[in-house]
Formats: C-alpha cells, sequence, structure tokens
C-alpha cells in the first residue's frame, strides 16, 4: 500500500526548510526589538469561538472550517486563523489585569482552511501574526503596520504597496450598514445566495464578494468614508499622520473591508505591485477590532493586529529573486582510515559539535578517496583526516579546503586550530 500527502498540504524538505527557519528567526527578532512577546495556542479550539470570535457570515466559518466532535462530543474546530484563539487566552488568563499594558503578543503557526488549494493558498498554511490589546491610541496602529511593513523590507522584498482604510467606528457601522441595506435591496435578487443571505446579517461582507464583484450596484456602493463620524475621521486621519512621519506610504482604498467580521476602524493590507505574482497579490492583512474581547467574555478592551502567511512570503521572495540563504557550508567533515580510526570519529564529532562547530563524517564504510568527494559535496571548510598511524601519534591531518594547506596537529589541539583559523562557526 502507498500513501501520499494530503491534498492542499506540503512536505518542507530540507534546502527549503532554512529558509523557513530564517524568516521565523527573523519575526522572532523584529518582534523583540518591537518589545512584542511570543505566545502559542492549542491548534483546535471550540467550534464556537470561531463562529462568535470570526463571524458566522463570513467564508470562513461558512465553508471552510475543519470542524470535527471529539470522543466527549464536543465540536472542536482545527483553527482557521490566529486572533480569536489569542483574545481567547487573553480573556482566560485575565491579562487585562497584567501590570504592563497594552499587552503586546506576536505568533507562529499552522492555520487550516478547507478551499480549493492554488499557489499560495493552501489547506494547512503557516501564518506570523501579532497582536496588540488594551489601547486605543492610533499611534498603536501606526505601529503595528509599520511592524509588517518592516518584516518584508527586511527579508528584501521591493515592490510593497500598503493599503488602507476606516471602517469607522459601531455609530458609524451602523449608518453605513443601513445605506448598503438601501442601496442593494431592490436588486438583491440579482446577487449570490451568500450575498443575499448577509443583506441582513452584515451587508458589509457583500462589498468582499468575489462572485458579485463585478456587478454595476459594487462600483458605486456607498462609501464607508461618507459615514463616518467625527471620532472616527480625526482616528482615521491620526493614523494616517503617524504613517506619514515614520516615511510610510500608503494609498486609502474605501472598499477594502477584509475577510473577517470583527474589525473596526483602522482596516489595512499589504500587496505585492508587480508582475509575476498571479491574482492573489495580498501579503498580509490585518486592522483594529475593537469589540472582540467583549463578544468573547471579556471586559471591554481595544485591540489591532495582523496576520500573514509564510507561504505567499516564498512566493513573493522567489519572484523577485530573493534567495535568503546561501549553500549550505559544513565546518568540518572527518575522513577516517583504519579500524582504530574510525572508532574515534564519534568522540571527536561530539567535542566539536559541543563547541559549536557544524561536523560530519563517513557513515557509509566509503574509501578515502569517496569520503573526500563527500567532504567535497558538503562544501566542508575543514577536512580532518585521521588514520591508524595518526592515532597512535596522538595526532590528526587539518586540510584547509579553501586553499588546500595542510598541517599535522596535536589532537588535543584540533579544537584550538579550528577557531584560530577564523572560522566562523554554523556559517550558511
Amino acid at each position: 500500500m502507498s500513501f501520499s500527502i494530503p491534498r492542499g498540504t506540503q512536505d518542507i524538505l530540507p534546502g527549503d526548510s532554512e529558509k523557513w527557519q530564517i524568516i521565523e528567526a527573523k519575526a522572532h527578532d523584529l518582534c523583540r526589538r518591537y518589545n512584542y512577546r511570543e505566545i502559542r495556542t492549542p491548534i483546535f479550539e471550540q467550534t464556537a469561538l470561531f463562529a462568535r470570535g470570526v463571524g458566522d457570515t463570513t467564508d470562513i466559518v461558512q465553508k471552510e472550517m475543519y470542524e470535527f466532535k471529539d470522543r466527549g462530543g464536543r465540536s472542536l474546530t482545527l483553527r482557521p486563523e490566529g486572533t480569536a484563539p489569542v483574545v481567547r487566552s487573553y480573556v482566560e488568563q485575565k491579562m487585562h489585569g497584567w501590570v504592563n499594558q497594552p499587552v503586546k503578543l506576536y505568533y507562529t503557526g499552522p492555520m487550516f482552511r478547507y478551499e480549493r488549494p492554488q499557489s499560495g493558498r493552501m489547506r494547512q498554511f503557516v501564518q506570523f501574526g501579532v497582536e496588540a490589546l488594551g489601547s486605543a491610541d492610533p499611534a498603536v496602529d501606526a505601529e503595528v503596520i509599520a511592524l509588517a511593513m518592516e518584516f518584508y523590507k527586511e527579508l528584501g522584498l521591493n515592490n510593497l504597496k500598503l493599503i488602507i482604510n476606516s471602517l469607522g467606528d459601531k455609530e458609524s457601522r451602523e449608518a453605513h450598514r443601513s445605506a448598503l441595506v438601501n442601496h442593494f435591496a431592490p436588486r438583491i435578487d440579482e446577487f449570490c445566495s451568500d450575498c443575499r443571505a448577509r443583506l441582513d446579517k452584515n451587508p458589509l461582507r457583500i462589498l468582499d464578494c468575489k462572485v458579485d464583484r463585478e456587478h454595476e450596484l459594487m462600483t458605486d456602493a456607498p462609501s464607508i468614508l461618507d459615514y463616518l463620524n467625527e471620532e472616527s475621521r480625526k482616528y482615521f486621519k491620526d493614523v494616517q499622520e503617524f504613517l506619514e512621519e515614520m516615511g510610510i506610504n500608503y494609498e486609502i482604498d474605501a472598499g477594502l473591508v477584509r475577510g473577517l467580521d470583527y474589525y473596526n476602524n483602522t482596516a489595512f493590507e499589504i500587496m505585492i505591485d508587480g508582475e509575476g505574482f498571479g491574482a492573489i497579490t495580498t501579503l498580509a492583512g490585518g486592522g483594529r477590532y475593537n469589540g472582540l474581547v467583549e463578544d468573547i467574555g471579556g471586559p471591554e478592551t481595544p485591540g489591532i493586529g495582523f496576520a500573514l502567511s509564510i507561504e505567499r512570503l516564498l512566493m513573493a521572495l522567489e519572484v523577485q529573486g530573493v534567495d535568503l540563504i546561501r549553500e549550505h557550508n559544513l565546518d568540518v567533515y572527518i575522513a577516517a582510515l583504519g579500524e582504530k580510526a574510525r572508532k574515534k570519529v564519534p568522540a571527536l564529532l561530539h567535542q566539536l559539535r559541543a563547541a559549536g562547530f557544524s561536523a560530519d563524517a563517513d557513515y557509509m564504510d566509503r574509501k578515502m578517496k569517496g569520503q573526500m568527494k563527500a567532504a567535497n559535496r558538503q562544501q566542508a571548510k575543514y577536512v580532518l583526516i585521521l588514520g591508524d598511524d595518526e592515532l597512535a601519534e596522538n595526532k590528526i591531518n587539518v586540510k584547509n579546503m579553501q586553499d588546500g594547506t595542510q598541517s599535522l596537529e596535536p589532537l588535543e589541539n584540533v579544537e584550538k586550530k579550528l577557531m584560530d583559523s577564523g572560522i566562523e562557526k554554523g556559517d550558511q
């Protein structure tokens, strides 16, 4: 019987996994600089959390969740996004009572959505995201956006485009909602079944419909920007001014509504502007979600965050020709000849690895010529050549593979010899 990988998933093999490590290390380092701390939540949660937090009118909840019953009959769901679990933890762990506010968190991990697999969109995918909870300061909005933009720039991406919008506060959204209902209701029968269902529940979601995006009513639908009250208008203006002071360029798109129900006030997307990336040009998205904490059972708490797909980031890097890693160079390869010499190799490898060197040796019983070829294939910087005669004298040959020089050294000095050579341990 043969097995194949489930549709919409992937194996990340050596050669590619190093790219993931570099990206994850960049995320950790950048969040450290911005004073965000890591949170890790379960891969599955109660289904009701996502229905309540993400919104039961969203495609995610209606069509894409991996929902199952456990042996106790409880409905559980593989997490389709990261914000609702983080907010659940914020409420359950009473982070609103922590001394340091706002609570600034970040996460990386797999998410799951049952949708048609395509380039840059998998059924299991990995997100990096941040959440800042506890502050309604527009400066925090700008900080979150700046973190996302900086992440891409430090990894080498260019031609980025930041799109922002305001979805307004509750009062503004209600006024806009009424205008949308009046706009779409007379001809709602011309729209898909999803849009017809959304008219009463959440008409804003109609604007995000992929089926009816070309309908003429979409082009002249009421703009949220025309319904912002004075407070929401000022808030949005403050966010823009902070971005301008940071030197971050942006465009305003009144049609940007995002795909989740919990957003209000600031919403944003980061897109890649250029050829070769296909139809899906959005790299990251996020926004403010004041009210979500209360919906999940916590106290009134403002929040803002973003999430991005690592898979889509890797696609963008490839399109722009950004190579994250140099070829893997092994620090040291040990070539041994003779039974006694071979028995010495494991202890010597252990010593070098403990000292911080990447080191390997022959496990295929190759002749010396084969071992030297293996060292070359792995681009070893140094080869330690040990034979029974050298071992009897407690010595070892140290060969510099870059310039071909070779010296016979006491075994106890080999670590110092490598250190003194200026070798950069574990260099990639």
